[in-house]
């Protein structure tokens, strides 16, 4: 006889936010390290995938919170047709 499965636990909330500014901040410290290295000429390219890093995790900073309301929305939205119904 199989067994009953349980229902799945609630998603965790989290502080996406704050993990993409700690990563951005990860990254902003590899840029300066790299910069006090004062690197050759054909390992400079590692400068450009710190900047990189540090432009993809603001925009994540920015982008995060408009995902994640846009989603409460449509949840919200989801909730009220079926109370409707």
């Amino acid at each position: 006889m199989p067994r009953q499965r349980r229902p799945d636990p609630p998603p965790l909330q989290t502080s996406d936010v704050r993990i993409a500014l700690a990563g951005t901040a990860a990254w902003a410290v590899a840029l300066v390290v790299l910069l006090l290295l004062d690197l050759p000429g054909r390992d400079r390219w590692w400068l450009w995938v710190c900047v990189s890093g540090i432009v993809i995790g603001l925009f994540a900073s920015w982008y995060t919170p408009r995902l994640q309301s846009g989603r409460a929305r449509q949840e919200a939205e989801r909730a009220a047709r079926r109370n409707v119904s």
